[in-house]
């Protein structure tokens, strides 16, 4: 750990940075009443004994707002692929043809709508804790290096404002991912 002034603001916007990312994954795979080819992304289908990702054994695409079209680049896997589907979180059942899978996106209902919404903001809540908590090992970190006498008492008051600075920025970033998504969920 680089306990300089420049070290320490370095690995907290770095690591703040890495828990925007991380909503932003998760929120990709919410069901928001759209098609969207996030949806599948999470899928692993057994190939040939690994866990592959969809992505990586078929084309997915969205034609319409209503469907996904999984398009295999083997078809003897479509089995396979409609099978991982079937057992994951995603909650639709596949149209096979033989040749593609088309998933068609069901509307949500205000409940559904609701729950998600709340799921939503449960992630984004992780996110700003994580967020937190990173301000706090930064601001050890600080203390560290002025107790070391590699920071003076001003540089250490300065970097703290500056990692406090970090978190509001950050945490705004995920506020704002979850109302988008939050909007996306609720409007029909």
């Amino acid at each position: 750990m680089d306990l300089s002034y420049d070290g320490i603001l370095k690995e907290a916007r770095e690591r703040m940075q890495k828990a925007v990312e991380h909503l932003e994954s998760d929120l990709q795979g919410i069901r928001t009443g759209r098609a969207n080819p996030g949806l599948v992304d999470h899928i692993k289908v057994d190939y040939y004994g690994s866990l592959t990702p969809i992505s990586q054994l078929a084309q997915v695409s969205v034609p319409d707002p209503k469907t996904i079209v999984i398009k295999p680049f083997d078809t003897t896997q479509i089995g396979a692929i409609e099978k991982a589907i079937l057992a994951s979180d995603v909650g639709i059942t596949p149209v096979s043809d033989g040749k593609v899978l088309r998933l068609p996106v069901p509307m949500l209902t205000r409940e559904q709508r609701q729950k998600i919404s709340a799921h939503v903001k449960d992630l984004a809540e992780n996110q700003r804790v994580a967020i937190r908590n990173i301000r706090r090992d930064c601001i050890k970190h600080a203390q560290a290096a002025k107790k070391e006498g590699l920071l003076s008492e001003d540089d250490e008051k300065s970097l703290e404002k500056e990692i406090q600075d970090l978190t509001k920025e950050f945490e705004g970033k995920v506020t704002e991912l979850a109302n988008k998504k939050s909007e996306e969920v609720t409007t029909v």
